[in-house]
């Protein structure tokens, strides 16, 4: 502050700075591009938006900043400031330096529509910040770091009318100030926390999958994109850690991607990428994070001592307590992955809650936090870019997020397990109900309804299996699928008049059956025996003509002959909401 109570601009907080605008509830940056006063605080005209005030504090001691219009990204400029006043007239409480005057509460309708989300991972995903000014755009994009993963992941931000899927990686890499106790030292980084978040095609609901870092699997060949633009092939690995598929041998996040497409089935589009200092800066950022606990912890290894009861945690408690795991449970990953879900969890809410989102100050220091701590795929490697893939989850209802853990039973190569592998049973069964982007969660009535609608193609009379007549084509990833096909329902189900009729034109992400509407009974004893569901049922509105058969394109979801198409529609796993408040056990 100068002699006369004005501030100079270097001591101006940007965060103090964001106007929230009522004609179209995005908040806007005022900043004094001069770096000073220009003159000694008399108010002046501004041509549109209102008096101008060459001072960048008024009266009050409020940061204000300049008068002139700032660009904000798909707004448009007010002038609502000066209509304002000729409606006040004479005798209004405005006067001529501003103290006094009324603010204008945005109605609610516009407060949350000034929330535009983005973020960091899952938690940091739904934040809200609205970028008003070019200068912030340029510091938000400055604090990111981007990898090139060549081709795997998605070269575009989203697919329209496709589920979207994110897996976030947390590393145990040291760096920052106070990270020595954690981590292997000298270590390139593990995927030490994996979650891949997975989002619906209508975007009603999410699933956060989280992938032990213990888990015995396979790690495929992958390519590693160098500094120079070329490519290195890292070759594969079976029955090994899955938290090596980053970090070691030069494998980047692409080389995780992968691994989790061959685990699980499904691709992924892109990855988002913390260390230690992400958990400590965004938990401090949002002014804390609520837990529960239901009996006291005292940890030696992680130095975390807290009662029984809640908490309000931030900064090296927070990472103390996404850490812990020896004083839980059985003190495995396992019950360390149950915590991160509750903290992932009650983040959300705090960063949903009127509290963070009504507070410009606090928007600012979270997504300034969430830029500096991410390290994302080029693909959404610029806050342009990651406010587009926010905008696709502000749909989702924090109740229809689901946290599961990837059902595994202890290693039977190891006489003490310390490692695990994946439940053969009920893994398979989450995988397909992902594939068939099946909610966990109740979700919408109409989604019902449309799902009611597809699977009433399946009910009715069927035909008898020598009469059906179907063309196979492979737009899958397994090679000779459609001969495979042919050959089961030849043999095992009496199609003899099926014909293998080689590959697609294209790949398919899914397997559909066309048909037309004479061919009804057909198409539902074919959809029986593969168990295909009602929506890979693709009904035509012209009549078949003599032996013209139907068409099967089998698609990436086609796991072999005689496996289901269709995924279970519940499964029996432990899971959790994050629109509810658990205590740690």
């Amino acid at each position: 502050m100068d002699a006369q109570g004005r501030g100079r601009a270097e001591d101006i907080d940007p965060a103090d700075q964001w106007v929230l605008n009522p004609d179209t509830g995005d908040y806007e940056l005022r900043l004094n591009q001069s770096g000073g006063d220009s003159g000694g605080g008399q108010a002046s005209s501004a041509p549109r938006g209102g008096r101008r005030r060459d001072s960048p504090r008024d009266a009050g001691g409020r940061g204000v900043g300049p008068g002139r219009e700032v660009p904000r990204q798909g707004g448009r400029r007010s002038a609502r400031g000066q209509e304002t006043r000729a409606k006040e007239g004479p005798g209004s409480s405005s006067t001529e330096n501003g103290a006094g005057r009324r603010k204008r509460k945005a109605p609610k309708a516009r407060r949350k529509k000034a929330l535009i989300w983005t973020g960091g991972v899952v938690a940091f995903l739904l934040v809200g910040v609205s970028v008003g000014g070019y200068a912030l755009y340029q510091h938000f994009n400055g604090n990111l770091n981007s990898v090139d993963i060549g081709d795997a992941g998605n070269k575009d931000v989203v697919t329209a009318n496709a589920p979207l899927n994110i897996l976030v990686i947390g590393t145990d890499k040291r760096t920052g100030k106070g990270n020595e106790g954690y981590g292997d030292k000298g270590s390139t980084g593990h995927a030490d926390t994996n979650i891949l978040f997975h989002v619906s095609k209508d975007r009603t609901n999410a699933t956060a999958l989280s992938i032990p870092r213990d888990l015995i699997t396979n790690i495929p060949e992958c390519r590693s994109r160098q500094p120079d633009g070329s490519d290195k092939v890292i070759p594969g690995t079976e029955n090994i850690r899955f938290n090596v598929s980053l970090g070691q041998s030069g494998r980047d996040p692409g080389c995780t991607m992968e691994t989790v497409k061959e685990l699980t089935g499904l691709k992924v589009d892109h990855f988002m990428m913390v260390d230690f200092n992400a958990v400590k800066e965004l938990s401090t950022a949002v002014g804390g994070v609520n837990i529960c606990l239901a009996r006291p912890i005292k940890d030696a290894d992680s130095h975390l001592d807290l009662s029984a009861g809640e908490h309000r945690i931030k900064g090296e408690d927070a990472l103390a307590f996404v850490r812990t795991r020896h004083a839980f449970a059985n003190g495995s990953d396992l019950d360390r992955i149950k915590v991160q879900q509750q903290f992932i969890g009650s983040m959300i809410r705090q960063m949903k809650s009127d509290d963070t989102l009504t507070s410009p100050t606090k928007l600012f220091k979270l997504a300034d936090s969430a830029t500096k701590a991410l390290t994302v795929d080029k693909a959404i490697g610029s806050v342009p870019k990651l406010t587009t893939l926010a905008k696709e989850l502000t749909k989702i209802d924090t109740k229809n997020i689901s946290f599961v853990t990837l059902p595994v039973i202890d290693n039977p190569a190891e006489p003490n397990p310390i490692t695990v592998v994946v439940d053969p049973v009920k893994a398979p069964q989450l995988f397909s109900m992902m594939q068939a982007d099946t909610s966990l969660t109740e979700v919408a009535a109409q989604k019902k309804a449309a799902k009611g609608k597809q699977d009433a193609l399946l009910k009715g009379t069927k035909a008898a299996a020598g009469d059906v007549r179907v063309d196979v084509y492979n737009g899958g990833e397994i090679s000779g699928a459609a001969q495979q096909t042919v050959t089961w329902l030849q043999n095992e189900k009496g199609v003899l008049k099926s014909t293998n009729k080689a590959n697609a034109p294209a790949k398919a992400a899914k397997t559909a059956l066309e048909y037309a509407p004479n061919q009804a009974d057909q198409a539902r004893a074919l959809a029986a025996m593969m168990g295909l569901p009602g929506s890979a049922l693709k009904k035509g509105t012209t009549d078949a003509e003599g032996l013209q058969a139907m068409v099967l394109t089998l698609g990436r979801d086609f796991k072999g002959a005689g496996t289901p198409i269709t995924g279970p529609a519940k499964i029996d796993i432990p899971k959790a909401s994050a629109d509810k408040a658990e205590c740690a056990k």
